[in-house]
């Protein structure tokens, strides 16, 4: 009875992969021949400027005000202020907004000014294909489909010389290049990674291995057999890339082994506002702690509440004195319930009056909340890179992040001018609660000391222009004639 299980799952697993393939293979054909998608394509293009060159960014949560979105803008001017005569095309389904809204939003948000003139939005209606929420299972494959169909949509409206997936949909990368458009794309996270591989192995409970899995070596190891096919597919997929950007030595290290194109894959590190975020004095701060991310499941935001929760505990001279300010988007209903078990759990914890929660922030009020904390809070696992964190450091605030992948990796490393501390790690509830009290101990020379150094670390390696020229020298083969 047992093999039997065994061989369905792999069976199962096994299909569901040849039936990717065989989606793909249909999708390019129907994309190649389409009348419908050559007549649509016709007429857009022909709004084009004479002898321009169009850049389509795929880019579904365009206005999710997050760091994915500070990206996608900061590229949209970088290609707008070196070319002339390009038009960047976003692909979005946020269809509940108007153009004018989400450059509105790009602007206040990110502190960015775009000549609304050289954009232009397709609006995409099938962004649900895409939602975790539809695929309870096997949710990685179900999302990719998803965006195959969602490409569809996309390319079927209008196909640009230059298309860059700039979300991490990279099933949609060889439809762009079926079309006749050169690809493009800038990784935050790969799909899958050997880390979550090895904690399926290991059997690790994690946001995406439920409890049902983990305990069960059979569905343990039919995962793995389903993580691994889907490794070689995602491999393949992203292969089809004439660049690949991605944001973090650790998104590099996966991409380089899944992808195999280590020639033209590229670290080009988010961008930051480090130099009007530096513009917050570093003195006169209150005893404040804040948080910048949205309000996803890997965030992590519950261990912020209970290792602040824990902190207060055990050191109540603080309770009354020192406040956590939780700051985040919200893009959907999910996001939504979260902040709603936030606040439960918040009173749960008996920390109503020592925890503020605040969805979709506008940039200025952000920057005020950095003018005033001592300490940021960052609780993800394995986050791909961390630009709250490096926020934190621009702006002076002491950062507090997880130790592991790109906060470890790239940002809160030892000083140049003597490998001194920039900051703090930790991974564990009792690890951020011992954190927060070592850093409120610390008398106002060693505070000030910790914070110019967090400083200096990122004012110039993370900064909007380091990642505009990185950025246009990664894409640059893209915009030169095929050889």
């Amino acid at each position: 009875m047992l093999t039997m299980i065994l061989y369905g799952m792999l069976g199962l697993c096994l299909v569901i992969s040849i039936a990717v393939l065989l989606g793909a293979v249909a999708v390019v054909v129907m994309m190649r021949w389409s009348a419908a998608w050559s007549s649509t394509t016709a007429r857009i293009t022909s709004r084009k400027q004479a002898g321009g060159t169009t850049v389509g960014f795929f880019h579904p949560y365009c206005n999710a005000g997050g760091g994915g979105e500070r990206v996608l803008w900061c590229a949209v001017q970088s290609l707008c202020r070196k070319y002339p005569n390009v038009h960047c095309v976003v692909y979005t389904g946020d269809t509940g907004v108007s153009g004018e809204e989400i450059f509105e939003q790009a602007q206040s948000g990110f502190g960015l000014t775009i000549d609304p003139q050289r954009v232009s939005f397709v609006m995409l209606k099938r962004r649900g294909m895409v939602e975790a929420t539809q695929y309870p299972r096997f949710t990685m494959l179900g999302q990719s489909l998803g965006s195959m169909v969602l490409g569809y949509e996309a390319l079927a409206s209008f196909v640009p010389d230059v298309f860059i997936d700039s979300m991490g949909y990279a099933f949609v990368l060889p439809m762009a290049w079926a079309v006749g458009s050169r690809v493009g794309c800038y990784v935050h996270y790969p799909t899958i990674s050997t880390d979550m591989l090895s904690r399926v192995q290991n059997r690790e409970g994690s946001f995406n291995n439920d409890d049902a899995v983990s305990k069960s070596a059979v569905l343990t190891w039919a995962k793995v057999v389903y993580y691994r096919v889907f490794a070689r597919l995602y491999g393949a997929v992203g292969s089809i890339s004439e660049v690949v950007l991605v944001n973090s030595s650790w998104t590099h290290g996966h991409i380089a082994s899944l992808w195999r194109v280590p020639a033209i894959t590229t670290i080009v590190y988010p961008p930051c506002n480090t130099a009007d975020l530096e513009k917050n004095p570093l003195d006169g701060r209150a005893e404040k702690v804040v948080s910048v991310a949205q309000y996803r499941p890997e965030k992590n935001h519950g261990l912020q509440l209970r290792a602040f929760g824990r902190f207060l505990a055990e050191c109540p001279q603080y309770a009354g004195r020192v406040e956590l300010v939780m700051l985040g988007g919200c893009r959907n209903d999910g996001d939504r319930a979260r902040v709603e078990a936030l606040n439960l759990l918040r009173t749960e914890l008996g920390l109503e009056g020592s925890v503020t929660i605040l969805t979709n922030v506008p940039y200025p009020d952000l920057k005020r909340h950095l003018g005033e904390a001592l300490v940021g809070i960052h609780t993800m696992k394995d986050e791909h890179f961390g630009i709250s964190v490096v926020e934190f450091m621009a702006a002076g605030v002491i950062p507090l992040a997880h130790n592991s992948a790109g906060p470890r990796m790239d940002i809160v490393t030892p000083s140049e001018d003597g490998g001194k501390p920039t900051g703090r790690l930790a991974d564990t509830e009792e690890g951020y609660a011992a954190a927060l009290r070592d850093i409120f101990a610390l008398g106002p020379p060693e505070r000030l000391a910790l914070q110019q150094r967090a400083r200096r670390a990122v004012q110039h390696r993370f900064s909007d222009d380091a990642f505009s020229s990185a950025f246009l020298a990664g894409v640059a083969p893209l915009f030169t004639a095929r050889a």
